[in-house]
């Protein structure tokens, strides 16, 4: 769709409130009753929360089915969303370098089946979450960042002896490799929450953990269908951030976009109540716009082009590209419509509102790119720039084709090179001596700090680690290293502005990326479903917690 964020100036801060209390405070014309429809292409296979990882699962069971150690909600009165406790009685409490969190697991939060909530209970879970072989969809950043997490593998792997986690009484301690002030984002994850020994069997639970939020599942049909029903266990006094104002929500999923629109759009007596965790169709915007069907937001992510910094050294032909970039054509093309030139995306904590190029964000300017290349020492045609394309993608051939005619254009050589398939194309791609010097990705946040964007992209040791490839630029500079890992040890409250202001340095003093777009969110629902929002956090959510059906 077309875009809808804001790029605007001034630096948004996520709010934490450590000391938000339940229950939670009711919403403006919240009612109780009713059942909501959802539509979506999604297919989830398993709802297991230590498989979970996802933009679309995490969301959905955060906000409906299971409770984690704290938990994001939706302010209304700053727009925006907050970290607040969960099944904990605050965020979390660090000693003086952050390399332990310790977290009181508050009383009374029960399992659908009536038996309360340990800290054992969730020691398990968390214990769980290192386990990538049984659970290979899920997050890895315990094994990244908890004491052990190279080598402890889990209970079923590892066994339950593990030093990193330690219970007394209902107090739960969280030991780290090093300091680690982001432990209360991570704690909101699902993974990070409470999933009893008995019945959870990796290979089963997925199909149905037991709920501690206010709904469980009566019926689930692997990526085709989720019914949620009223958890009668869940006390709404133990939680601050949960309404739980429908009776019921039932999903379909492995809809087609075209079925999603014209169902919601048409607004039947059932559809008035159904909403859709899915992008609205570019076609179906506008209709969707005027009749005010849709809840619009940013996605946590920044889409870029990597030149291979170790073959392009000069910063002016890096610049260069990003003067040739087709930003209106391409973005007709791929949906990425929003432009800017930052890193970190619109609304993101300590984002600045810069542009280091003499022209304004999303505008390509061939001749001043042919002047960059000149002031290099390159005549028209002498710097050949090669990336990679998918044969048998469409989408991908004509992107292809537009890089081509507005890299040519502005003076440079190309040469695209084919790959079979999109298997062949991620292969290649990944190889750090592949003969090619362009790499064409993005980055989204694992949650709303700076340290889950500019270190995974831009810190030396996200390439020389053969297990990933998160830098895809194979920047390596010592002073970007040294303010990464400055900033990434500061209390949470410190970081936000400083990783602004590295950001604008990246870009400035290197320019290791070009910034080709950010994504709109567009989510369609019926007439009468209120009290939804966007969870920017996620990005392709609804605030669950929040939502009721009007009367």
């Amino acid at each position: 769709p077309p875009g809808n964020a804001s790029t605007g100036g001034g630096t948004a801060v996520l709010a934490i409130d450590s000391a938000r209390q339940a229950p939670a405070a009711p919403i403006d014309g919240g009612v109780a009753g009713g059942t909501v429809s959802v539509l979506s292409a999604y297919e989830p296979t398993s709802l297991d929360p230590s498989n979970s990882w996802s933009s679309t699962k995490n969301p959905l069971l955060s906000g409906l089915v299971t409770r984690s150690l704290t938990q994001y909600v939706y302010d209304p009165e700053q727009k925006s969303m907050v970290l607040v406790p969960d099944i904990a009685t605050d965020i979390g409490t660090p000693n003086a370098d952050f390399t332990q969190w310790s977290f009181t697991i508050r009383e009374g939060v029960r399992y659908e089946d009536g038996t309360e909530v340990t800290a054992d209970d969730v020691a398990y879970g968390i214990k769980r979450s290192f386990d990538r072989t049984a659970f290979p969809e899920g997050p890895p950043f315990s094994n990244q960042f908890l004491l052990n997490g190279d080598t402890y593998q889990g209970p079923y792997l590892s066994g339950t002896d593990y030093p990193g986690i330690v219970v007394d009484g209902n107090t739960l301690t969280l030991k780290m490799t090093d300091p680690f002030p982001d432990m209360p984002y991570y704690a909101a994850y699902p993974a990070i929450g409470p999933i009893p020994e008995r019945g959870s069997n990796p290979a089963t639970y997925g199909r149905h953990p037991l709920a501690t939020g206010p709904y469980k599942i009566d019926e689930y049909a692997a990526g085709k269908s989720l019914t949620l029903v009223r958890n009668e266990e869940w006390d709404p006094a133990t939680d601050p951030g949960r309404h739980a104002y429908p009776d019921r929500y039932e999903f379909t999923f492995d809809v087609t976009n075209e079925r999603i629109d014209a169902t919601i759009l048409g607004d039947s007596t059932r559809a008035q109540a159904t909403l859709s965790m899915d992008n609205v169709l570019a076609d179906d915007y506008r209709e969707a716009r005027q009749l005010k069907r849709l809840t619009l937001g940013s996605l946590p992510c920044t889409f870029m082009w990597f030149p291979d910094y170790r073959k392009i050294t000069d910063i002016r032909v890096r610049q260069a590209m990003a003067y040739a970039y087709p930003y209106h054509a391409a973005a007709r093309i791929s949906g990425n419509s929003l432009p800017g030139a930052s890193i970190l995306p619109p609304g993101f904590p300590g984002r600045q509102d810069y542009s280091v190029l003499d022209t304004s964000p999303g505008r390509t300017d061939p001749d001043r790119a042919r002047e960059m290349l000149k002031e290099a020492g390159y005549a028209p045609g002498e710097y050949e720039l090669t990336f990679l394309y998918v044969a048998d993608d469409p989408g991908s051939v004509e992107l292809k084709d537009l890089y081509v005619r507005s890299l040519e254009a502005a003076g440079f050589r190309t040469t695209p090179r084919s790959t079979p398939t999109r298997e062949a194309y991620d292969s290649v791609r990944v190889d750090p001596d592949a003969p090619i010097n362009l790499r064409m990705g993005g980055w989204c946040s694992d949650w709303p700090s700076g340290n889950s964007f500019l270190p995974p992209l831009f810190h030396s040791v996200s390439f020389k680690a053969s297990e990933v490839f998160d830098n895809q630029a194979y920047f390596a500079e010592p002073a970007i290293d040294d303010e990464i890992e400055r900033i990434s040890q500061l209390p949470l409250d410190e970081q936000a502005a400083q990783w602004g202001a590295l950001d604008k340095t990246i870009m400035t003093d290197y320019y290791p990326a070009i910034i080709t777009g950010y994504n709109g969110v567009a989510m369609t629902h019926g007439s009468k479903i209120a009290g939804i929002n966007q969870d920017s956090t996620y990005g392709a959510a609804p605030t669950w917690k929040d939502i009721y059906v009007m009367p």
